[in-house]
């Protein structure tokens, strides 16, 4: 059986106020980048029994993704969030109870997990949350977490417990201060959660000002825009940004290249709408600017 990433969590459609319909979701954008680059991700999910499900499905196969991990809800429909767009920056209306929130362990396929990515908006059901950890529990492997604080799908508590079940985690800088309460500068907040959760791993985005990284042995790197980026809409950068450090962690790069190519990629993308790109050929132009 072939090692694969394996990414849990929501798909959805983003539904932007001019009318347009977007598929995303971080996991399922995660899983969509990983698969342009070639690391043929397992995508765990559900969605409903409905036209937005069979769009999804028929999406994956004309992507070539392996869909295996898409199980059906005939009760709860496919996902939707509202997307709307203040000052360049999306702001988010989730709805609740959708066919990703009810996730079940007895439907996933059987694989040899590289790692385990999830989100954490994707566990805010205990369903869901119970699905993930029967599936860590029986394929051990080292666990990618993106949080994603969306008010008012989180709890404090929570996202700490997922942190300790962790290997590398991504998060905003504004993430960073909601975890550590407050204390600190960014850097050093970034180290305490590193430290008190035993992560090997921890990466900060921070917008228009780049990003940095923080390891277990004391590492730290930091990757600033060279150029101005010409934003469209900022949607799906973060997920971006963490597929290629998964694809990263995945072919063992150092990781000042790790961030730097992230980046450029999360900066690419800003320059389209919506998370997702059909063109095979903008990721093979980052893979040769990459020389990969």
């Amino acid at each position: 059986m072939k090692t694969v990433p394996v990414i849990v969590g929501e798909v959805l459609f983003d539904c932007f106020e001019d009318g347009n319909r977007v598929l995303g979701g971080a996991p399922f954008n995660v899983a969509w980048n990983l698969q342009a680059f070639g690391a043929a991700p397992l995508f765990i999910s559900r969605v409903g029994d409905d036209a937005s499900g069979r769009r999804i499905r028929d999406t994956m196969q004309q992507w070539g993704m392996n869909e295996a991990g898409l199980q059906l809800d005939c009760t709860h429909p496919t996902g939707t969030v509202k997307v709307t767009l203040r000052e360049g920056e999306p702001d988010f209306e989730i709805v609740a109870d959708q066919a990703y929130d009810f996730i079940q362990d007895c439907a996933i396929p059987p694989f040899d997990a590289a790692l385990i990515y999830h989100g954490s908006l994707g566990l805010r059901r205990p369903e869901a949350k119970a699905a993930l950890e029967s599936l860590k529990i029986s394929h051990p492997a080292p666990v990618f977490l993106d949080v994603n604080l969306r008010p008012p799908w989180w709890q404090a508590e929570e996202v700490k417990q997922m942190l300790d079940g962790s290997t590398w985690v991504k998060l905003n800088a504004n993430e960073v201060k909601a975890l550590s309460e407050g204390r600190g500068d960014l850097r050093s907040s970034a180290e305490n959660l590193l430290q008190n959760h035993a992560l090997e791993l921890i990466i900060v985005t921070r917008g228009s000002r780049g990003a940095f990284a923080l390891n277990q042995h004391g590492d730290y790197e930091t990757v600033v825009p060279q150029d101005e980026i010409s934003v469209v809409d900022t949607v799906g950068a973060g997920d971006a940004f963490a597929s290629v450090c998964i694809l990263g962690l995945l072919r063992q790069w150092d990781l000042k290249t790790l961030l730097f190519r992230a980046h450029s990629f999360a900066s690419a993308l800003v320059g389209r709408q919506g998370a997702t790109v059909l063109d095979p050929g903008f990721y093979q132009q980052q893979l040769k600017r990459w020389k990969v």
